[in-house]
């Protein structure tokens, strides 16, 4: 043979696509639920994601310069570990908090692996588990919601220099995940009155409040249809595929509507397990932190099962745990299984024959 090819192993599959274009277009998709937080916590928020940001990017750039390794700033990574960290913040925490996750996420979640494409776990979720280890007070009390901006543009309208004095600018409350852990762990009522209670806190005015974005919370995950909004961009572009966001969202939507009521299983209202997806980062972390690429599944059955996995942590986590919350915890546990789900999950080689 006068010609030799060389074959690289399949799949070939050739698009313009980079690691840069993507992360850019990720940053692009967070921005309506950064917009919302702005509308309803005001621009603090927008000042804690700008501190945030420039410390995950800062961080990155001092480590490979130590580490004398190219640069990667470019690419957009840095960006959206920072802003995801900051959407996991109160806004009325110190401005040193985001920069703290940040620097946690990229140095220790991170380079420490290697830089991009070589960590095991989120980077943005460390960084967060970080922050709630480090400093609990600051980031699972006292949410903390500003009056939303439009109250603000109504009353320039109307001639007013200043709100009135009996509209707070500050209101402090419990999360809606907070307060239904309260009333299941509860024992100061009754379990049929605290089942009541929970599903009238679980109703559809609340459930809409939820999915618009009028609660407290954190930065990022308050708007439920602005980070929907993003997902759908991200699908759009097909970023993300649907297997790791619907076998999550589906599971803790089954186990809620069996386990979540108070008096035995399927006592729940259906309304219950919604309450629960666009309650707390549900939204945020199935649509934007278990589909990461690096740290989740590459075969489709693996997502699958990653997805379902997720579901079923964050569901024991809310209903048993001692914490409202446990969506963050869940994908971490699960990007630790990750090798070992792809490893069982990888499709036989066509034509092989069994030994």
């Amino acid at each position: 043979m006068k010609d030799v090819f060389a074959v690289s192993a399949p799949p070939h599959l050739k698009q313009k696509i980079s690691v840069e274009s993507v992360m850019w277009q990720v940053v692009l998709a967070l921005m309506p639920a950064l917009l919302m937080g702005i509308f309803f916590f005001g621009f603090q928020s927008l000042l804690l994601t700008l501190y945030s940001v420039l410390a995950a990017v800062l961080t990155e750039a001092i480590i490979q310069k130590f580490r004398k390794v190219p640069i990667t700033i470019k690419d957009g990574s840095a960006v959206v570990t920072g802003i995801l960290v900051a959407f996991n913040i109160n806004v009325a925490s110190p401005w040193w908090l985001p920069v703290a996750g940040s620097v946690f996420a990229i140095a220790i979640g991170k380079q420490v692996f290697g830089g991009l494409g070589f960590n095991i776990f989120n980077p943005a979720l460390l960084g967060r588990a970080f922050l709630v280890a480090s400093w609990p007070t600051l980031t699972t009390a006292g949410w903390t919601r500003t009056t939303p901006l439009w109250n603000s543009f109504k009353s320039s309208i109307n001639g007013l220099q200043n709100l009135p004095n009996n509209v707070p600018e500050v209101i402090t409350s419990a999360t809606p995940l907070s307060v239904v852990k309260a009333l299941r762990d509860t024992t100061q009522i009754s379990r049929d009155m605290a089942e009541t209670v929970m599903n009238n806190v679980a109703s559809f005015p609340t459930i809409r409040e939820i999915f618009w974005g009028n609660i407290g919370g954190v930065i990022g995950e308050v708007s439920a249809l602005a980070l929907l909004i993003g997902a759908a961009y991200l699908a759009w572009k097909h970023i993300i595929e649907w297997r790791i966001p619907v076998s999550y969202i589906g599971t803790v939507f089954v186990l809620i509507y069996i386990f979540g009521g108070i008096n035995g299983l399927f006592s729940a209202s259906l309304l219950l397990p919604v309450f629960h997806i666009f309650s707390g980062g549900l939204i945020l972390g199935a649509f934007f932190m278990a589909t990461d690429m690096v740290t989740s599944p590459v075969t489709k059955k693996g997502r699958l099962i990653f997805g379902i996995g997720c579901g079923i942590l964050t569901v024991v986590i809310r209903l048993v745990g001692g914490y409202p919350e446990g969506v963050s915890y869940s994908i971490l546990l699960m990007n630790i299984a990750v090798p070992l789900i792809d490893k069982y999950t990888v499709p036989k080689i066509f034509g092989e024959v069994k030994a």
